[in-house]
């Protein structure tokens, strides 16, 4: 049986899906999504057996959350994904659903009100599970061939300024030290991505890392931005 989290503060309703099962891995990931679709629709959609889907948790335009997966149980969220050698992601994260009608509904800011909602739901998440800021990713970044959200307007620098996920580099040290493609590539797996289809893998990158131009071409900028994270996280500073 679900025994969903007590937090009246940061969870407003609970609204228990019948679809998830046990987890074999521990948490140490969140994936943040859009739903791309009316609000109880997407409610409707996460809570039917049918479905097959689900997530830990809604967050509506207006900022109000709804828990649907107890935290200690495996949402069926990412589908088919990959992270830093991780293949069974739903089993390792914690899924939050955005009430957003993503690029097929008009594509636009996310609203105030719903990202200062998730700020505390996701400082709470990542204290429990001990979750570094590198692991905190989108669904685009865990399924690159497959997914585009939450995309290119999810105000990351948000959550990078409250150190809720890491913040984009803002000084590149070494500019751009790949000397072709493959290269660049391999250092992208070791970053975490899935780089089986290249190019969508490099659009993944760019939409998170470098969301004014995203175009899957290996240019200079993308590689730099690229090597200086992977400098970073090799000096401990991505936690």
């Amino acid at each position: 049986m679900q025994r969903p989290e007590a937090d009246g503060e940061l969870v407003h309703h609970v609204r228990l899906s019948p679809n998830h099962d046990a987890r074999v891995l521990p948490v140490t990931m969140v994936v943040l999504h859009y739903t791309e679709m009316p609000a109880d629709a997407a409610l409707e959609r996460l809570c039917d057996p049918a479905s097959k889907v689900s997530a830990h948790y809604f967050i509506s335009e207006a900022g109000a959350v709804t828990q649907l997966v107890a935290e200690d149980r495996r949402a069926w969220h990412a589908g088919q994904s990959y992270w830093r050698g991780l293949r069974d992601v739903n089993s390792a994260s914690i899924g939050i659903e955005l009430d957003h009608p993503g690029h097929a509904g008009g594509y636009r800011p996310f609203a105030d009100a719903q990202i200062g909602a998730l700020l505390p739901l996701l400082a709470r998440i990542r204290r429990t599970h001990d979750i570094p800021r590198a692991n905190v990713v989108g669904h685009s970044d865990v399924a690159p061939a497959r997914k585009i959200d939450p995309g290119e307007l999810f105000p990351w620098d948000r959550l990078a300024a409250v150190r809720q996920c890491l913040a984009r580099p803002d000084k590149l040290e070494r500019g751009d030290p790949y000397d072709n493609d493959a290269t660049f590539l391999l250092a992208l797996e070791r970053f975490g991505y899935d780089i089986t289809e290249g190019r969508k893998a490099v659009e993944a990158f760019q939409r998170r890392w470098r969301p004014e131009r995203i175009d899957g071409e290996i240019c200079g900028q993308t590689r730099a931005i690229l090597f200086q994270l992977l400098l970073d996280r090799d000096r401990g500073l991505a936690r």
